[in-house]
């Protein structure tokens, strides 16, 4: 590759200039909350007291310097790849031969999701494993979602994303193959790598099943994967509303997250409230700052509409299973218990037709590197360990 290549990696760090930061402190500071709904906290979306309490301590406790030092103790990395300004985490394994991994977070993710478990997996001696287990890991934030993203760039479905993350470890990053992981969107792209790059793909490891319900003809179904079809029908319901605003009308959403940040923190954190395992209180299952660091991002970077692109192609039937494809890779899923949807083995073995592993998780929900780093870094270890 020459230098003059628009692809080459550019080391990267992140300074979020001061100005932003007070600007930020001065509309935290000025935030108008709706009264409170009747009925109990949380059953009509995000709990007024809650927001309130995080919004303070956004305004005056949490340490965004603090955060963006850690990431930046990562290497870190741009590179110009079919339009997109793409920013990715490139870590080196400490081991004899480390295996390259992409990992794909997620909306409403981003990096920071991973800064817990990418240590875990590049230098797994340093936490009681073997360093024959290690990986090299590349973290890209996704196109259009945070520090890959300009105003006026290319919106991306899911497919494109594939594309982009595969000219990235290959024709970028040299890696001739590499294994894939990835949860919510992510596992909707890493999908899309093993259906249209199957050759580069080592192995797939998912903690979020995609692309299932509808697919089956219900004279075809079993009785378990009926009443699996039954309770997705009725989550769409009840809980479904935010991938259609997002899917159908996201610029309207956009004006109104990217002026507030308390509509942002609202948006997100029902999210994370409600999709993460825990007795009552969210801040269990994730860290306060950590959960905080993710929507700062989406604030600063100002990329939430673009982030709400994969579900527009969604609604318009543009995913990685699309017209019956299936996946052949090898592939492996966690369970987490108090993921959005946990669909039977039957159902998913009829489109990963190479379904090698399925553990049931002890603890966790949909933002799995999150909850639980440790349990996951050895999930992914187990699987990939017969596929170097």
């Amino acid at each position: 590759m020459t230098t003059d290549d628009p692809r080459q990696p550019e080391p990267f760090d992140l300074h979020i200039p001061a100005s932003a930061l007070e600007d930020l402190e001065r509309r935290l500071a000025h935030t108008r909350l709706p009264d409170p709904a009747p009925g109990e906290a949380w059953e009509h979306g995000t709990d007024v007291g809650w927001l309130a309490d995080l919004v303070d301590y956004w305004r005056d406790g949490f340490d965004w310097r603090a955060q963006e030092a850690e990431l930046n103790s990562f290497p870190q990395f741009r590179s110009e790849v079919r339009g997109i300004p793409l920013h990715f985490l490139h870590v080196p394994g400490q081991g004899p031969a480390p295996m390259p991994l992409l990992l794909s977070h997620g909306w409403p993710g981003s990096v920071f999701e991973f800064l817990d478990l990418i240590p875990r997996l590049t230098d797994p001696a340093r936490f009681g494993g073997d360093p024959a287990d290690a990986f090299t890991v590349v973290t890209p934030s996704l196109p259009g979602y945070g520090l890959s993203f300009r105003p006026g760039q290319p919106r991306l479905a899911v497919p494109e994303m594939a594309d982009v993350f595969a000219e990235l470890m290959t024709d970028v990053l040299g890696y001739r193959t590499f294994a894939a992981q990835g949860g919510d969107v992510g596992a909707h792209i890493v999908a899309s790598l093993a259906v249209h790059h199957p050759e580069r793909l080592t192995g797939l490891h998912l903690n979020f099943l995609i692309g299932l319900p509808g697919s089956v003809p219900a004279e075809e179904a079993t009785e378990e994967e009926r009443r699996y079809l039954e309770q997705h029908a009725e989550w769409r319901r009840q809980e479904g509303a935010y991938a259609q605003i997002q899917g159908t009308k996201p610029q309207t959403l956009a004006a109104a997250l990217m002026d507030s940040p308390a509509g942002l923190a609202a948006w997100i954190g029902e999210k994370f409230h409600t999709w993460t395992d825990h007795g009552g209180d969210v801040f269990e299952a994730v860290d306060r700052d950590r959960m905080l660091a993710n929507i700062t991002l989406y604030w600063f970077t100002g990329a939430i509409a673009s982030s709400f692109w994969p579900y527009r192609g969604q609604v318009q039937g543009i995913g990685p299973l699309s017209g019956g494809a299936t996946v052949e890779v090898p592939t492996g899923y966690a369970a987490f218990p108090a993921e959005i949807r946990i669909p039977p083995r039957s159902l998913a073995a009829r489109h990963f037709t190479d379904l090698r592993r399925w553990t049931q998780m002890d603890r966790g929900g949909h933002f799995a590197a999150l909850e639980q780093p440790e349990a996951l870094a050895r999930e992914i270890t187990e699987f990939f360990r017969d596929l170097r």
